[in-house]
C-alpha cells in the first residue's frame, strides 16, 4: 500500500448524528452509499476501520489472490470496467476498481477511516441507534451493516499454537515483510485461499507441508487474458460488455441445477474427476485428493495450478489431523513430527457466527448473537424483528455457491433504498419487519434447502451453522431474489409514528 493512497482519518467527533450510518466500504457499503447519493441523500457516513476502502479485497493480499467469479459479472452493473486484464480478475485490479468507483461516484467525502464500530444500541425513547466507535460516539436514525461475511479471519484453536516460535499468520493477514525463501512452510487448510497461494509460494519454500482435512472438489479454470481488441470493443461499445455480462450471468445460473439435482451434480463430478486424473498420475496421491462427499456440499474451486503444485518434490500433502503445535514443529495424530519455520493459515472466516452480531443490541437489550443463538436469520437477508431501522447487506441466506454476490448486493441495496423511501413518504420514525413475516420467510428458505447438496452432501462446511441449519446460502436461482427485492413490501413491516413536532413559539 503506497502512502499517497492512504486516507486521513476523519474523526467521528466532528459529527454526532447522521440520518444513516453504513458499516464497511467493500462492495456492500460502497453500493449503498452510491444509491443514497443517487436518491439525493447526503446525511450519511461510512465507518471504515482501515485506512482505505475495499473490504475483503483490501485485506486479502496473499500471493495469487484472484476472484473465482468472472470479471464482467463481479462488478457493479452501473459501473462496468472495460479494462479487466483477464476473465477472472486478480485482487489488485478489483481493489483498484473499488477505489475508482468510490472516487467517481463521490463516496470518499462520506467515509470515516480508522473508525471501527464497537457497539450499537437501539434507543427506544429517541428512536435512534446509539453507536460507539473507536473515534467516539455518534447516533443514527438508520444503521446499515455491510461488513461482509469474509471479514474476520478464523484461526483454529490448535493445542500448543501459542508456543510456536516461528512466524504464523492467516492468509487474510499476509505478512509481506516475511521472506519465505528456503523456509519449511506449513499451510493449514485446502480451501479457496490455499489453492491459490500454495502454487505461488511453493517455488520459494525449501519444504512445504500442506495439511488437508477434507479434499476440495476442483474444476478446470477457464481464466484467460483479455485481448486488446476485446478491451477496445468494450470501451467503445459498452452495450457489448453488458451483453457479455448477461450471457455469463445466465450461464452461471445453470450451476444451481447441479446443487439441487443429483443427476446434474454427477455430471459435474465426472468433469472434476477427469481433471484430477489428467493432472495427478500418482494413484496414491490421487486417492488422497479425491473427495468422498457430493460436489457442491463445500465450495467448488477452479484451478489448473493446485494439483501440479502438490506434485512438486518439495511439497508433502498431509492428511493426518494435527495433534499439537510445538515451538518449532507440528505433530500429527500418527505421532509424526515435522519441523516448521512458518505456518500459513488458509482456514477461512467467521461466517455463520457473524461477529458484528455481538455488537448490536435491539429493543430488548439482547445482541443479535443472543437472539440468533447460533442460527442467524433475517427477512430477505436484510431486516431482523426486534431491531428497528437496522438493515443488513449480504445478511443471512444471501451467500452464493454459483453466481456473483454483487448481484445479490445490488438487489439488497435497492430493497433498503425502498425502505428508506417508505419511511420518508410515511414520515415514519421507525421501520421494523414483523416477526411473523420473518418466521414465514425463513421457513420457506429452510424448506427450499431440503434435499440440496448443501445439507445432504455428506460434508461439513461454513454454509451450515452450529445448529445444522443453512444460514448462509440463498438456496436457488438468484433471479427470484431480485424479483422479491425489486419493491419494498410495506405490508411485512410495522412503520412507527412520525416524529413529534416542536411546539410553536408563543406570539
Amino acid at each position: 500500500m503506497t502512502a499517497e493512497r492512504k486516507q486521513p482519518a476523519r474523526p467521528a467527533a466532528h459529527r454526532r448524528h447522521f440520518r444513516t450510518v453504513i458499516v464497511g466500504t467493500g462492495f456492500s457499503g460502497l453500493g449503498m452509499a452510491i444509491r443514497l447519493l443517487r436518491d439525493g441523500e447526503r446525511d450519511f457516513v461510512l465507518l471504515e476501520r482501515a485506512d482505505e476502502v475495499g473490504g475483503t479485497w483490501r485485506d486479502n493480499t496473499y500471493p495469487g489472490c484472484r476472484c473465482d467469479v468472472p470479471s464482467h459479472l463481479y462488478s457493479f452493473s452501473f459501473a462496468p470496467n472495460p479494462n479487466w486484464s483477464s476473465t477472472f480478475s486478480p485482487q489488485p485490479e478489483i481493489l483498484e476498481y473499488l477505489r475508482d468507483v468510490a472516487r467517481r461516484f463521490g463516496v470518499m467525502p462520506h467515509v470515516c477511516f480508522r473508525t471501527e464500530l464497537q457497539s450499537a444500541d437501539w434507543d427506544e425513547d429517541e428512536a435512534r441507534w446509539q453507536i460507539e466507535t473507536s473515534q467516539g460516539p455518534m447516533t443514527a436514525e438508520v444503521l446499515v451493516l455491510g461488513p461482509g461475511p469474509l471479514s474476520e479471519p478464523l484461526v483454529p484453536d490448535l493445542p500448543g499454537l501459542d508456543s510456536f516460535e516461528g512466524t504464523a499468520f492467516h492468509s487474510a493477514q499476509w505478512d509481506h515483510g516475511h521472506e519465505l525463501g528456503g523456509e519449511r512452510v506449513a499451510v493449514i487448510g485446502t480451501g479457496a485461499s490455499a489453492i491459490q497461494l500454495v502454487p505461488e509460494i511453493q517455488p520459494r519454500a525449501g519444504q512445504m507441508h500442506v495439511f488437508q482435512r477434507t479434499p476440495p472438489w476442483v474444476m478446470p479454470h477457464p481464466n484467460r487474458r483479455m485481448s486488446g481488441l476485446e478491451r477496445g470493443i468494450y470501451r467503445r461499445l459498452p452495450l457489448a460488455q453488458l451483453a457479455m455480462r448477461g450471457g455469463i450471468y445466465w450461464a452461471r445460473e445453470s450451476f444451481v441445477l447441479g446443487f439441487r439435482h443429483r443427476v446434474a451434480g454427477r455430471l459435474m463430478e465426472r468433469m472434476a474427476l477427469r481433471h484430477l486424473e489428467d493432472q495427478v498420475p500418482d494413484p496414491e496421491l490421487r486417492a488422497k485428493l479425491r473427495p468422498s462427499y457430493a460436489m457442491g456440499c463445500k465450495r467448488i474451486l477452479p484451478t489448473d495450478e493446485w494439483y501440479p503444485a502438490l506434485m512438486k518434490p518439495n511439497v508433502e500433502l498431509v492428511t493426518e489431523g494435527i495433534r499439537e503445535v510445538r515451538p518449532r514443529s507440528i505433530v500429527t495424530d500418527d505421532g509424526v513430527e515435522r519441523d516448521v519455520d512458518t505456518i500459513v493459515f488458509g482456514t477461512g472466516f467467521h461466517v455463520t457466527d457473524i461477529p458484528v452480531g455481538a455488537l448490536v443490541r435491539g429493543r430488548d437489550g439482547r445482541s443479535l448473537s443472543e437472539a440468533w443463538d447460533g442460527s442467524p436469520e433475517a427477512y430477505k437477508g436484510a431486516a431482523v424483528a426486534g431491531y428497528p431501522n437496522l438493515f443488513f447487506l449480504v445478511g443471512p441466506n444471501t451467500g452464493l455457491g454459483h453466481n456473483s454476490i454483487v448481484f445479490m448486493i445490488e438487489s439488497q441495496v435497492n430493497y433498503v433504498a425502498g425502505a428508506l423511501r417508505a419511511m420518508r413518504r410515511r414520515d415514519a420514525r421507525t421501520v421494523e419487519v414483523r416477526p411473523e413475516a420473518q418466521a414465514a420467510y425463513n421457513r420457506e428458505i429452510q424448506e427450499k434447502t431440503r434435499g440440496t447438496v448443501w445439507v445432504s452432501g455428506g460434508c461439513s462446511s461454513y454454509y451450515i451453522d452450529r445448529n445444522g441449519r443453512n444460514s448462509t446460502l440463498w438456496p436457488t436461482f438468484t433471479w427470484p431474489f431480485r424479483r422479491r427485492t425489486r419493491e419494498f413490501d410495506e405490508g411485512a413491516y410495522a412503520l412507527g409514528a412520525p416524529a413529534p413536532q416542536p411546539a410553536a413559539a408563543a406570539a
